[in-house]
């Protein structure tokens, strides 16, 4: 199955394994958005538990919803706001220095355009990369297989559906270089 993933192809995801893999990561999620505010050591475990890696002095304000969770990996002095989403049906990785505000999206999975192909519940996955020192401003949505670069802003309500290199300021739907 992740043969076929990484090739970009389409699957599904009730292929073996899979269900299982999503439900350990549900509970997870279940746990952390519903824990009381005065748990900081029991959220900094969870937050441990449910993602892949994490580096050092990440923090994740709840509610935060994945599909996964194993297939995000998280760099140091991480911070995201509330109601981040990441369907994380492939790898989400996220640099060090990453500062991420409320309702953001990051989704590696899209679906077919042919309906016959989405009826039959087929999509595809492609990674998202975050480089380090970046900040993600609110309302903003990351599209399958997007790389954004160090040190870049992307600005907030933004809709990213294509690279953005390093050292720069990106907004707008879709997002585009608004500075360098």
């Amino acid at each position: 199955m992740t043969e076929r993933i990484r090739a970009g192809k389409l699957f599904t995801d009730m292929c073996e394994g899979l269900p299982e893999k999503r439900l350990r990561g549900k509970t997870l999620m279940y746990e952390f958005n519903h824990s009381h505010p005065s748990e900081v050591e029991k959220r900094e475990s969870l937050i441990k538990e449910m993602f892949a890696t994490v580096g050092e002095n990440a923090w994740v304000e709840p509610p935060v919803y994945f599909s996964y969770g194993s297939n995000i990996h998280i760099g140091r002095n991480f911070y995201a706001n509330f109601n981040l989403t990441i369907v994380d049906d492939y790898t989400v990785t996220i640099g060090d220095n990453v500062l991420i505000a409320p309702n953001v999206t990051l989704s590696v999975t899209g679906h077919p355009v042919h309906h016959e192909l989405r009826k039959n519940g087929e999509m595809y996955s492609f990674p998202i990369t975050i480089g380090n020192n970046v900040w993600i401003g609110s309302h903003v949505v990351i599209n399958p297989g997007v790389t954004i670069g160090d040190n870049s802003v992307i600005g907030a309500g933004s809709v990213v559906i294509k690279d953005i290199p390093p050292n720069v300021v990106a907004a707008g739907v879709p997002c585009r270089v608004i500075r360098e």
